[in-house]
């Protein structure tokens, strides 16, 4: 597998264990704040969508970054999957990447990672947590970055 194959993995693995984090969260989860200078889900999930918009920017030479006004929490998963989904076909396309692979991946991608386990700690502290699972097994597949994922198989999820 070269870089660029391994690349779009992660980024379906991205797709999928955002989406785990996001699915069938609670109507409060996405305002929840346990601290005064802790971002809401809500916050989380528009700035994943600024970092893979900038990612988009950073591979075409550009590397503007835009944050953008967190809208409702619908609206915001919404535009997360379409930029990553945007992401992944132009890495798929085969036009010229202007930034190193690696530091593509050090920084805005492993950026949405960790907010991504964010999203599920915070949905544990808000009393709705997701169940854990054996993620080596998970069905992930390049290319397929949008919020429908299939389900865990249930053999391998656990409280």
């Amino acid at each position: 597998m070269n870089e660029l194959e391994f690349l779009r993995h992660m980024l379906a693995t991205l797709a999928y264990r955002a989406a785990k984090a996001m699915r069938g969260a609670t109507e409060k989860y996405p305002a929840f704040r346990p601290g005064p200078t802790t971002r809401t889900p809500l916050e989380i999930v528009a700035h994943m969508g600024d970092l893979l918009d900038w990612s988009l920017t950073l591979i075409r030479g550009q590397g503007k970054w835009v944050a953008s006004e967190p809208r409702d929490w619908e609206s915001e998963k919404s535009r997360f999957f379409a930029s990553l989904k945007r992401l992944d076909d132009a890495l798929a396309s085969g036009e010229t990447i202007k930034i190193e692979m690696k530091r593509l991946f050090q920084g805005p991608v492993a950026d949405a990672f960790t907010h991504t386990g964010q999203l599920a700690m915070l949905r544990r502290m808000n009393g709705n947590p997701m169940k854990g699972e054996s993620y080596a097994r998970a069905d992930i597949v390049a290319g397929r970055v949008g919020f429908e994922q299939p389900l865990a198989d249930p053999k391998y999820e656990f409280d």
